[in-house]
């Protein structure tokens, strides 16, 4: 096979795949997502995050079946083409790669303010560079930096569990479960949750890189969401009984404000490191999950096909990486996107939509659509119940997408 012809490397397990969907999904959400999801939904934080849960598994469940099938980078890209044709399998690709794109740039952004506030561009700069030449190095090597990543994120929210529940400010009374934020107020802390736990995408995306991928991803999706939720519904649980939800809504770095008020504020260094190292967890999975996206559209010249070359020895899709770190790292050093990314909420939900509509097509009976079908009622719903900016911002972005797809074929018919 050529260069730009040649399939990528199949070295990743089942534990390699968990840790690298853990490393999206446990990532700097947790210690930023649960404070606009308590002002939203208030006493209904817990609510939202179980319907978040629902809709997270069903999509989970849609994307493992999805990537049996269809093992190649791309993930829902790939399959929105093969089961609903061009258009949706673009329209997938493009939401991802344009919305994740920003989120690369916020994520980076994130690690600068935690690890030097006053540098934070730089930084930001720095990190991408590092991760990208981490990734360009192999998808092993980003395999292994993960499984330190996810440790660490871990044994730091530990910490924080332990601290919150032992201490003489925990109150049970305080996970009163209600609906203070009313219907709505729960469905949009639900959008803003599953936000921050939808990265078993990664996971599908990397399905050419992935060893026995009919079993692997299968096992390897269901396993990461079910840890990454329990994580969330832990530290929610000890944060909520420290800080209640009036408190969580108002906080401005949750974590860190729960073991301080819970007279722990010896750990809040501990937590703003273990955040900085969340961050690029996420940052790394990022990269991963648009370059394949990249790869897989410039495969079929939705983008240069110069993109879709795959280095001889390494094989990763190493000009798709430079690429995509190279417009990351412009961002970050040019303009904070970390308030700008709403639209990159409703992108994910629009990914996942016809990822389920793509799954809807596998079987015929009741049972077998089931799942499909709630999970892209569910996409629909939260997808609407974010704040309306997000929702033009997101929307205006499909349009462009569309608009550009259907120049590209009127051309290409022309010639």
């Amino acid at each position: 096979m050529t260069q730009s012809t040649a399939g990528l490397r199949r070295t990743l397990g089942v534990g390699d795949a968990v840790v690298i969907g853990l490393g999206s999904m446990v990532g700097a959400g947790i210690f930023a997502a649960l404070a606009p999801a308590a002002r939203a939904a208030g006493s209904g934080l817990l609510i939202g995050l179980a319907v978040a849960a629902v809709v997270a598994y069903c999509n989970a469940t849609s994307s493992a079946r999805l990537a049996a099938l269809y093992p190649a980078s791309g993930g829902t890209y790939v399959y929105g083409r093969e089961r609903l044709g061009e258009f949706w399998g673009y329209l997938a690709g493009w939401a991802f790669v344009v919305g994740k794109t920003a989120s690369c740039a916020a994520m980076a952004l994130t690690v600068g303010a935690y690890v030097w506030p006053d540098q934070a561009h730089a930084v930001a700069v720095a990190a991408v560079v590092a991760l990208t030449a981490v990734n360009y190095g192999g998808v092993q090597k980003s395999a292994w930096l993960t499984r330190v990543i996810v440790a660490v994120v871990l044994a730091v929210l530990a910490c924080v569990v332990v601290v919150c529940l032992t201490s003489g400010e925990a109150d049970a009374g305080r996970l009163d479960i209600g609906a203070s934020g009313g219907l709505g107020g729960v469905l949009q802390a639900a959008g803003l949750l599953f936000f921050a736990f939808a990265g078993y995408a990664r996971i599908a995306t990397l399905g050419e890189e992935v060893r026995d991928p009919a079993r692997t991803i299968p096992r390897a999706i269901p396993i990461a969401l079910g840890i990454a939720l329990a994580v969330y519904v832990c530290v929610a649980v000890a944060v909520l009984t420290v800080l209640g939800s009036d408190g969580l809504g108002d906080a401005t770095a949750p974590l860190a404000d729960a073991v301080r008020a819970a007279g722990v504020p010896g750990l809040v260094p501990v937590v703003r490191v273990g955040a900085a190292v969340a961050a690029l967890g996420s940052l790394l999975a990022l990269i991963l999950g648009v370059s394949r996206t990249t790869l897989a559209m410039a495969r079929d010249r939705h983008l240069p096909g110069a993109l879709a070359a795959v280095h001889p020895r390494f094989q990763v899709p190493h000009r798709a990486e430079l690429a995509v770190g190279a417009v990351v790292a412009v961002l970050a050093a040019t303009v904070d996107v970390r308030g700008a990314i709403g639209f990159s909420s409703f992108g994910v939900l629009a990914y996942y939509a016809v990822a389920n509509a793509s799954a809807w097509t596998l079987g015929s009976s009741v049972s077998a659509r089931a799942l499909p079908a709630v999970g892209l009622l569910g996409c629909m719903v939260l997808a609407f119940a974010l704040p309306w900016a997000s929702v033009v911002v997101g929307a205006a972005v499909l349009v462009v997408g569309a608009v550009a797809y259907g120049v590209r074929r009127k051309l290409r018919a022309a010639a």
